[in-house]
């Protein structure tokens, strides 16, 4: 009976964490939404980066994440692990800039969906016909809410679809990892090296600056709040991420990561005074009850093996 009190506190504090840890990725989305009117990408990435590797490091330190040695397999599993990631932030942050949150948000749910259908291609992994028809209607829900074709349709969907790809690729390698590789070493590893590929580009941008293009923009007291804000964001959102998978059960804390696209309406609605249209929000919750199906049947199925 304890037992079973002490798994409930648990979960509900796992899944405290879930919701905490959407919220944050939400507002680090919002803050880099803000400023794609007066700063460019690289500029963006690089000074958020620069900060998210400063504090990674510390909390690094401090857990002693870098005492770790790494194999060279899990090396090279990093290794596509960080390409995948530079991709997918490139990709989602373009899009970003370019379309309203909700619906970039919107569409970043179908990535439990795209997850289990490639760990069935990719790994072998069982795929029976419930699943897969979950993932057949959730794309679905996913071209309502991109409308290839309508009058409502960005280019820039595409590009958050490519970010999904993306982000499974990184989830895929990430399960090939050892157990014991430190889950902030892995990600101080991939900031910093998104942070050098930024800083890269930014130095190339300032050398056109200099042959006479478009000159880097001046950061004023406010953008450097909202990148403060974002770095740090970010920072919450992924440690709580980490820890909520480690206090509760996944199939009961998964779920809650669904949230993310509650707040990114609120938000949306609140900072850019926008609102999704019928359709957008039919395809949102068609995504959303699908990757949630889906979820539940990997619950069952694991329940069940063990």
């Amino acid at each position: 009976m304890q037992a079973g009190a002490a798994q409930g506190r648990d979960n509900l504090f796992g899944s405290v964490l879930m919701m905490v840890s959407m919220a944050g990725f939400t507002l680090n989305d919002t803050c880099i939404k803000l400023l794609s009117g007066s700063l460019g990408l690289a500029q963006v990435v690089f000074l958020r980066g620069l900060l998210v590797s400063v504090l990674l490091y510390i909390v690094g330190r401090r857990l002693a994440a870098f005492s770790h040695r790494l194999s060279r397999r899990d090396l090279r599993i990093i290794a596509v692990r960080t390409l995948a990631e530079l991709g997918a932030t490139y990709f989602f942050l373009t899009a970003l800039f370019h379309m309203p949150l909700p619906n970039v948000t919107a569409i970043l749910q179908a990535l439990p969906l795209s997850v289990a259908l490639a760990a069935a291609l990719v790994f072998k992994e069982s795929l029976g016909w419930r699943r897969l028809s979950a993932i057949a209607v959730g794309f679905a829900g996913v071209m309502l809410i991109v409308q290839p074709g309508g009058e409502g349709f960005s280019v820039y969907a595409l590009y958050a679809l490519a970010a999904v790809g993306c982000v499974t690729m990184r989830d895929l390698a990430a399960r090939r990892l050892s157990p014991e590789v430190p889950s902030v070493a892995v990600a101080f590893i991939t900031a910093t090296s998104i942070t050098f590929v930024a800083g890269l580009i930014l130095a190339f941008e300032m050398g056109e600056a200099g042959a006479g293009g478009k000159p880097l923009s001046e950061i004023s007291w406010p953008e450097t709040r909202l990148i403060l804000g974002a770095a740090l964001s970010v920072l919450a959102g992924y440690l709580a991420s980490v820890m909520c998978m480690r206090v509760g059960e996944i199939g009961v804390v998964a779920p809650f990561r669904y949230t993310g696209l509650l707040w990114a309406l609120v938000l949306g609605w609140a900072v850019f005074d926008y609102w999704p249209d019928g359709m957008e929000l039919t395809g949102a919750t068609i995504v959303v009850a699908m990757g949630l199906f889906t979820l539940y049947r990997e619950s069952r199925l694991r329940r069940g093996a063990a």
